[in-house]
């Protein structure tokens, strides 16, 4: 292999490696994003859980009932934080699969770039 052959490869290596990284990057971008539109919806509930808690507080005037209404609100916020969880869970088997999908594509384009190199087309004869 010469020289120039040589710097032909370590920058198509560069090159390769640069977009491979670069989609990675982009990936990890988008589930980012997606896991910080969830959990921004998460403590959206837990603020709304506090407000009503402390309206509650300042609009109840016995204990029982007072009692009464925090249960029945920390169960809300209960069956909305178990439907969060599952949402979530969702998310992160999307995510598995983006992530997966992109491995496999840098599989497959790595493969072929090695059958590329050792199967050669045969060059016509001059």
């Amino acid at each position: 292999m010469s020289v120039n052959e040589t710097f032909e490869t370590i920058t198509h290596l560069s090159h390769k490696s640069m977009a491979q990284a670069s989609s990675l990057g982009d990936l990890n971008l988008r589930i980012f994003e997606r896991l910080a539109a969830r959990h921004v919806d998460a403590m959206n509930l837990a603020v709304e859980h506090s407000v009503r808690l402390a309206k509650l507080a300042t609009e109840t005037h016995d204990f029982s009932s007072f009692f009464k209404d925090q249960v029945e609100a920390t169960n809300d916020l209960s069956e909305l934080l178990f439907n969060e969880s599952k949402e979530n869970l969702k998310l992160v088997a999307q995510a598995r699969d983006d992530y997966r999908a992109w491995f496999e594509k840098i599989l497959a384009e790595m493969s072929a770039e090695q059958r590329k190199d050792f199967f050669p087309a045969k060059k016509a004869a001059a």
